[in-house]
């Protein structure tokens, strides 16, 4: 999603703010832009924009020879107004204050209203041109003249989640960032310093951050930065060195970043259990035997895919711990009466460790008295991880593509990790079933290559489905979860519209919508609800459809005549989710190849949803 760097230096920063959003790209805008401030002997600030990629907006800066010692630059993902050129970040009030932004001012209307009052012209539909116009008011107010005590002032007047970066040719020499729900990092320099939402953005130029915390402030200039607290107090935030992660962002021979990410599944998943030796709640974190061995229940809190792992892990968590496993979407749960226990676990999952829906989620439920917290995360440097008691770090490496694959069975390996954790703890988990589980789990990276092995099939399905506009997914028990995001994977890149039910609800409604123009995909695994998936197929083939089944080996399911056959050369028991899914990844994904979609950067949508 939305993308800030900034740089105060001796040298041109443009090369440095043009790299830092290209690093940004992968999650996802619309427009992207930079703005520095001449150094000339009256500064001006000089503005550059583009609503292609961030490559036309480098062009445009070098055709016109920008450059300058201070500026901020953005990558945009459309919340409030199109993607324009003039809505396009950063934002100017009178020449004199630039802007960047991500997140949103809810209360923005009120404060525009405020401002076209006092003489200020709007000329976008953005909630950050009220930033730019209210911190340049503020500049000029009464015992103004500060641009640190301009933002403070004007952020004190905010409702909502935001990051900004704030420059001015009032004081070329400063940049002034504010954080309340959005990440946002200082970078430290030898003879510079910078800005940025996300600290893989300056890895070019330093390695060594500062995560500022909610409500703090920061004054950055080339020499120096101060960061202050929601109080205006000095803060003293640690030093950290963030890890680069080589080469796993490039393409290499894949067409395709989500193409790429599907095939390293293998490597993701062993990466995520290495060290793993056995069951045991030091994997969760120091604190964890204590914690994990009293819970009473747990409380998962996601979004989107990562949602859908946590509703696999409740089928784990209640077959295997014994004890209740609630799983909420993370965008609802803050804004519904909830009975808090205080000896519940609460879990958050996500990709990026940004979710803002997530995160409010988490504090929402800390500010109820939930005290019990443990994040499954990829991202070590991350809010999220940060934010919570316990962590399990998924080792997935870069995920570019928009549409997440690896990031959602790691997830699904550290859930397992934990359902069995929490059996261990209860003496639910014998030795031998110990033994057993921890073999399935080595087993995980061949069994994903089995199931890789089979996309030449997997390609013939996808040239059927790309002439289709709707499809129709269909799961039974731990695998209906995956069956959702199968659909979502469809729907995702191919623009393809696809529903997921579980099977046995086909009579309560969606079989209306059966017909040979509909395609149907289930998973087939051979378990204890593989007879009653049978019949559910079977009022699907009385009505005409045609069904695409992902099997095992010994389901016994036969193709024929509407029915079309996928079988995966062995049954991986409670771990089947994870192998399953691999299947309806390589689905959607040939499918939108075929359809010509931007496979990694599908429309409207952003690798990490950082506003509500």
């Amino acid at each position: 999603m939305c993308g800030i760097v900034g740089a105060a230096s001796r040298r041109n920063v443009v090369p440095v703010l043009i790299e830092g959003i290209r690093r940004l790209e992968y999650r996802g805008y619309d427009s992207s832009g930079l703005c520095v401030i001449d150094g000339g002997e009256r500064p001006a600030l000089e503005r550059c924009v583009s609503v292609a990629r961030v490559a036309d907006l480098a062009r445009q800066a070098d055709a016109c020879g920008l450059t300058g010692t201070v500026g901020i630059s953005h990558t945009r993902w459309a919340t409030h107004g199109a993607p324009t050129e003039d809505n396009a970040h950063p934002h100017t009030s009178h020449g004199e204050v630039a802007v960047v932004h991500n997140g949103i001012i809810e209360n923005f209307e009120a404060l525009r209203d405020e401002l076209a009052a006092a003489g200020y012209a709007f000329r976008t539909q953005t909630d950050t041109e009220v930033i730019a116009h209210l911190v340049h008011r503020e500049w000029h107010a009464p015992g103004g003249g500060d641009l640190f005590r301009a933002v403070q002032s004007a952020t004190a007047r905010f409702k909502g989640a935001y990051a900004i970066a704030v420059i001015s040719t009032l004081e070329p020499g400063r940049i002034v960032g504010a954080r309340a729900g959005s990440p946002l990092v200082v970078g430290l320099g030898e003879d510079d310093h910078y800005l940025a939402s996300d600290a893989a953005a300056l890895l070019p130029v330093t390695r060594r951050v500062v995560y500022l915390e909610e409500g703090d402030i920061a004054d950055v200039r080339r020499e120096r930065y101060t960061i202050f607290d929601a109080r205006g107090e000095p803060a003293d935030r640690p030093t950290t060195i963030v890890e680069a992660a080589g080469g796993q962002a490039e393409l290499g021979p894949y067409r395709h970043f989500m193409q790429k990410e599907i095939f390293e599944q293998p490597r993701a998943v062993s990466d995520t259990l290495e060290g793993v030796t056995g069951i045991d709640a030091a994997l969760f974190g120091p604190a964890a035997h204590e914690v994990l061995g009293r819970v009473d229940s747990v409380l998962v809190l996601a979004c989107g895919t990562s949602y859908y792992a946590g509703s696999v892990a409740r089928y784990w968590i209640e077959a295997l711990a014994g004890i209740p496993c609630h799983v909420e979407i993370a965008s609802e749960y803050r804004y519904r009466e909830s009975v808090p226990d205080p000896n519940a676990l609460v879990l958050v999952i996500s990709q990026s460790g940004e979710t803002a829906d997530t995160l409010a989620a988490l504090k929402h439920a800390q500010e109820l008295g939930h005290r019990h917290t443990l994040a499954i995360c990829n991202v070590p440097t991350s809010t999220m991880v940060r934010q919570t008691a316990l962590v399990y770090l998924t080792r997935a490496g870069i995920e570019v593509g928009v549409a997440s694959t690896k990031a959602f069975t790691t997830q699904l390996t550290a859930l397992f990790l934990l359902a069995c954790t929490l059996a261990k703890l209860r003496g639910r988990l014998t030795a031998e079933q110990e033994a057993y589980w921890l073999r399935g789990l080595r087993h995980l990276p061949a069994a994903l290559q089995a199931a890789l092995a089979l996309e030449p099939a997997i390609i013939a399905w996808s040239e059927k489905f790309a002439r289709k506009q709707h499809a129709l997914f269909l799961g039974r028990g731990q695998h209906y979860p995956i069956a959702l995001e199968g659909a979502l994977k469809l729907k995702e890149i191919s623009y393809i519209h696809a529903e997921a039910y579980p099977a046995g609800e086909l009579k309560h409604g969606p079989l209306a919508l059966v017909d040979r123009d509909m395609p149907v995909v289930a998973i087939a695994p051979n378990d204890a609800l593989l007879e009653k998936l049978k019949s559910n197929l079977q009022e699907v083939r009385a009505r005409g459809g045609e069904l695409y089944v992902v099997a095992d080996l010994d389901s016994h399911i036969a193709a024929g005549d509407g029915i079309h056959v996928i079988r995966l050369p062995e049954h991986a028991g409670l771990l089947s989710p994870i192998v399953h899914v691999v299947p309806l990844q390589l689905l959607a994904y040939h499918a939108a190849v075929i359809r010509g979609t931007d496979v990694d950067k599908p429309r409207n949508l952003a690798k990490s949803v950082t506003v509500e």
